[in-house]
């Protein structure tokens, strides 16, 4: 029995990180997909940059208020229905024949990413037990890196060699995903007001509601201010090294390593903050990734050692990713979806914010000098992160026992 319940686990986990893999497969269709709309229905650089700030504030920003619903109301069906509304609606956005039906497709394919990740965050946190969920964690947020590295390279060789409409096969594998979850049964998963109230009575006592809760605050500060760094190097190094004098397919080829080593980072590092604990492998990533970008960043000219670090620092800064999540669940653990979609969303979005910031200081100060100075951001998420209390992991067991 307890066999049989080991490998339903490891069944259901594996699954809701590959459902994390289509969601931010089908979530990053966008940046490949827009030069050929823009032609098509002759949209303009403001007309783009607001359809981008759209998908991005339904994608991502809105992703603790779907949390807070999810929540308040249950609705774990809604697993069922989340990627294939992303799916079809993005695929359908290359054959819009009017800005006005592109901006709704998109929008609607937003709403489905928007909804996916907190409620599949805060399913995994119940097929699994306490001393592992980092660990699983990281399976879920290393398919959500793994899907949007991805994304591009596949979007672009449909529409070269194929066409816009090629891209409708692109919605069986959410068709696939969606068939193996209701087989999987994770929609029977209860996350119903009522159950997460008798299974989290002990920590509910002792923890302070969301809107309250000081510690969950400074951990969504703790970040953005991670996320920020990650967005601007993300953003910026292809412009850095072509500025620099190196050919388009160097800073492809860092920003690929970049990606690699993220997703590295993101499979390992919930499982570090399972043995050392949640602050110990927040603080201790984000201390040791100062030093290596800053490295990095001295010398950015293609060499073994420049990739190694460019690698190791892509790492250190998306292994905080899932150990926030697990994290930020245990401080409001009667409301595990809004803390989700508060740290895969809303602090993520602000990250966006930062990065913009370190944009306007290159315009002023030089995009390398400015990258330099966007470091501070990752020495301040460390000494905040110092701050947040982190609650016992006994009681974190207990509760996850009592949910079994």
């Amino acid at each position: 029995m307890e066999k049989e319940f080991r490998k339903s686990t490891v069944f259901q986990v594996s699954l809701l990180g590959t459902g994390h893999f289509f969601s931010d497969f089908y979530a990053n269709f966008l940046p490949a997909l827009l030069p050929v709309v823009m032609i098509k229905l002759g949209l303009s650089l403001t007309l783009s940059g607001m359809l981008v700030m759209a998908y991005s504030v339904l994608s991502s920003v809105l992703q603790p208020v779907s949390g807070y619903i999810i929540d308040k109301y249950g609705y774990s069906w809604l697993i069922l229905v989340t990627t294939p509304v992303s799916a079809i609606f993005i695929c359908l956005a290359g054959l819009a024949d009017s800005k006005l039906v592109l901006f709704l497709l998109v929008g609607l394919a937003g709403l489905g990413s928007s909804i996916f990740h907190p409620l599949a965050a805060s399913l995994m946190g119940k097929v699994v037990t306490a001393e592992t969920k980092g660990t699983a964690m990281s399976v879920f947020v290393f398919g959500g890196n793994a899907g949007f590295a991805i994304a591009p390279a596949i979007i672009m060789y449909c529409l070269t060699v194929w066409g816009t409409a090629s891209l409708l096969w692109l919605i069986i594998p959410g068709i696939i995903f969606t068939a193996a979850s209701y087989f999987a049964g994770l929609h029977k998963v209860d996350i119903s007001p009522a159950v997460r109230r008798e299974q989290n009575t002990a920590v509910a006592v002792a923890a302070a509601p969301w809107h309250k809760s000081r510690d969950l605050l400074l951990l969504n500060v703790v970040t953005a201010l991670r996320s920020w760094m990650q967005v601007a190097l993300l953003t910026f190094l292809p412009l850095l090294l072509v500025r620099a004098g190196q050919p388009s397919a160097v800073a492809a080829t860092m920003v690929t390593v970049l990606l690699l080593g993220a997703a590295g980072g993101s499979l390992v590092g919930g499982w570090v903050g399972d043995r050392i604990g949640r602050k110990a492998g927040v603080i201790g990533s984000m201390a040791l990734c100062l030093p290596v970008t800053y490295l990095f960043l001295i010398d950015i000219s293609p060499s073994p050692m420049s990739y190694l670090l460019l690698a190791v620092s892509g790492a250190l800064l998306q292994s905080t990713a899932p150990t926030s999540v697990v994290w930020a669940q245990e401080l409001i653990p009667g409301n595990a979806a809004m803390a989700s979609g508060m740290m895969l969303g809303l602090a993520f979005g602000l990250g966006g914010v930062g990065a913009a910031i370190t944009g306007a200081l290159g315009d002023r100060i030089g995009l390398e000098a400015a990258l330099m100075w966007s470091l501070l951001s990752l020495a301040a998420a460390a000494v905040l992160a110092v701050a947040i209390s982190e609650p016992g992991r006994k009681q974190a067991e207990r509760v996850a026992e009592q949910s079994l």
